[in-house]
Order: C-alpha cells, then sequence, then structure tokens
C-alpha cells in the first residue's frame, strides 16, 4: 500500500528482495523505453569511509522526451529530474520503494500547463513502482 505524507514522498514495501526490487523496476522502466541513467549504492558508499548503513540503492530514469517539456515550463524542476526511485532496507529485512509525487513536483515548480504530463508520469511510476514491488 503506497503512503503519501506531505514531504511529496510516496512509500510501497516490497514483497521481494532489495536486488529483485531493483530488477524488477529497472526490467519495467526498459520495457516502457525509459533510462535508467544510474545506480548510487548508498550502503557500498558508507562502508568506503568504514560506517554502516542498511542496503540503500538509489535509481535514476528519465527521458527527455518527458522531461523536456516540464523544464520547459520552469527550469527548476530540472533540480528534481531525471526521476529516482530508492529502494531500501530496514534491519529486520523489511524492503521498501520510495519515489517523489509527480504532484508535488508540480506544485513545488509551480507548473501549471502541464496536468497532462504530470498524470502520464503519476500512472507510470505508479504502474514501475507496484510491478517492482508486488507482483
Amino acid at each position: 500500500q503506497a503512503s503519501e505524507q506531505q514531504s511529496g514522498l510516496i512509500t510501497l514495501q516490497s514483497k521481494h528482495s532489495l536486488s529483485e526490487t531493483i530488477e524488477r523496476l529497472e526490467s519495467a522502466l526498459e520495457k516502457a523505453d525509459i533510462a535508467v541513467f544510474s545506480k548510487i549504492d548508498h550502503a557500498k558508499g558508507a562502508k568506503s569511509v568504514d560506517l554502516d548503513l542498511n542496503p540503500t540503492t538509489l535509481v535514476i530514469f528519465g527521458t527527455p522526451k518527458i522531461g523536456t517539456p516540464l523544464m520547459q515550463s520552469n527550469p527548476t524542476i530540472g533540480i528534481d529530474l531525471p526521476l529516482k526511485a530508492l529502494i531500501w532496507e530496514t534491519s529486520d529485512k523489511q524492503v521498501y520503494l520510495t519515489y517523489t509525487d509527480p504532484m508535488w513536483l508540480a506544485k513545488r515548480h509551480n507548473i501549471k500547463d502541464k496536468d497532462a504530463v504530470f498524470e502520464k508520469i503519476d500512472a507510470a511510476l505508479h504502474k514501475f513502482a507496484t510491478f517492482a514491488t508486488q507482483k
């Protein structure tokens, strides 16, 4: 079940391991012709400075076809693009996927002329996140 907070984040609990959740997300993005630009393993970074962090990976993805029109409306949305999903694990091995609510981004950047684009992004992200965490 998704939870939305005032922070603009949506979090879904995964029925899969961290690595499988990431793989499923990447597969869903690839099928939709959305590029995965980068993955950042925060736990690996923590380990490199002798600190412990539960498995936590940031997946950065997007497509200029969708992002560019948003930046044409307001360039500041570029601070939040490309989109990201954080897949993280708790100490009791529960895995979650968190992403930014696109409707929150529309408000944050005061973009009022692209409602249909944000609705399309919202539906797509929900579909990708659900596929990654639930099926």
